[in-house]
């Protein structure tokens, strides 16, 4: 939970909520609540955190940063 007057504490998930609406969720949504929880499970779990690159890891996913060092 954010403190009242800290703007930082929210800023990881603004970033992971932002990223889950433009690369992930379809454009009309989801026809139900099971195939949506399905499908931003899959992309959290997997995608967000394995397969994504980010910039920090000089355009790396995390599984192959970790390899790397």
């Amino acid at each position: 939970m954010s403190r009242r007057g800290n703007c930082y504490d929210n800023s990881p998930m603004e970033r992971v909520f932002r990223s889950l609406k433009t690369e992930w969720i379809p454009t009309l949504g989801y026809m139900t609540a099971q195939e949506a929880q399905r499908d931003i499970s899959h992309y959290l779990m997997h995608r967000y955190k394995w397969i994504r690159p980010y910039q920090f890891n000089n355009g790396l996913a995390p599984a192959q940063y970790e390899k790397k060092t």
